[in-house]
C-alpha cells in the first residue's frame, strides 16, 4: 500500500480509519520533506497495518493550522482519531516506526 494524498475533503474518513495513522505534513520545496518521503514509502509498503497519509501544507494550510504545524516536516499520529504521538523534523525508519508502535 503506499502513502495517501490526503485533503480536506478525504481527511474525514482517513480520520475515523481503524488503524494507527501517521500524517505526514511536508511541502515539494522542503529538502527535510525529501528525505522523510521515501521511509514513509517504505513503511506504507512494508506495514498495511498502518495508513501513512501526506498532506501538502502549500494546498492544506486549514489542516495544517488545525494541527498546530509550525514547521514541516511534522508527523502526527492518530489513534482513534485524536492525536498519539507528533513530532517535527526529519527522523530515521526507526524513530518513525516507535511513533507508530507507541
Amino acid at each position: 500500500m503506499s502513502t495517501l494524498k490526503i485533503t480536506s475533503e478525504n481527511f474525514e474518513s482517513v480520520k475515523n480509519e481503524n488503524k494507527p495513522t501517521l500524517l505526514d505534513f511536508y511541502a515539494d520545496w522542503c529538502g527535510p520533506c525529501r528525505m522523510v518521503a521515501p521511509i514513509l514509502e517504505e513503511i506504507a509498503d512494508e506495514h498495511p497495518e498502518y495508513v501513512i497519509g501526506k498532506i501538502n501544507v502549500d494546498n492544506e494550510p486549514a489542516l495544517a493550522q488545525a494541527f498546530g504545524v509550525m514547521s514541516i516536516p511534522t508527523l502526527v499520529v492518530l489513534k482513534d482519531g485524536k492525536i498519539a504521538n507528533q513530532s517535527t523534523g526529519a527522523r530515521p525508519k526507526a524513530q518513525i516506526l516507535a511513533m507508530l508502535k507507541g
